[in-house]
């Protein structure tokens, strides 16, 4: 299916790569289908991805890999949330964080607060907060990422 996205412009998607959420996101509870998308020229997955919504293409939020910025990251979310997605085990779960990247982006921050969580398996996903008192939602990453990938830029 073709679908027009805000950062790769019209693109064909093979429809096993569509992502419900049966709930929306927050603050775009009406959006429902999502796709992960990165730019597949570069030779690497780029650190920062892309949750874009089929339906609205003006939607397109970047996410992370929460065990890059974070490695102990272990969230705790009421069971209740999840059975909708589907039986999650670790080879199925996909989490995801939003980050936020201002015109310094030395100040990019990730919301470890409320993550997306995917069965991969069911491609159904939700967002949740998290119970974790001490997780932040506006958790700095810049140092972080640089590190992680020794470069003197992000590639995003």
């Amino acid at each position: 299916m073709l679908i027009q996205t805000k950062h790769f412009g019209e693109i064909d998607l093979d429809e096993s790569k569509i992502i419900t959420f049966d709930q929306g996101i927050m603050g775009f509870e009406e959006c429902k289908q999502y796709t992960i998308l990165y730019d597949i020229e570069d030779s690497e997955k780029p650190t920062i991805s892309w949750l874009q919504s089929i339906e609205e293409p003006g939607l397109a939020l970047p996410v992370i890999n929460p065990f890059i910025v974070k490695p102990d990251y272990n969230p705790v979310v009421e069971d209740e949330l999840l059975k909708p997605l589907g039986g999650i085990n670790e080879d199925n779960l996909v989490l995801l964080l939003t980050v936020t990247v201002p015109t310094d982006i030395t100040k990019m921050s990730v919301n470890l607060k409320a993550p997306f969580i995917i069965n991969g398996d069911t491609r159904k996903g939700c967002q949740a907060i998290v119970e974790n008192q001490d997780y932040e939602i506006k958790y700095k990453v810049y140092d972080i990422i640089q590190k992680s990938k020794g470069r003197e830029k992000v590639k995003c």
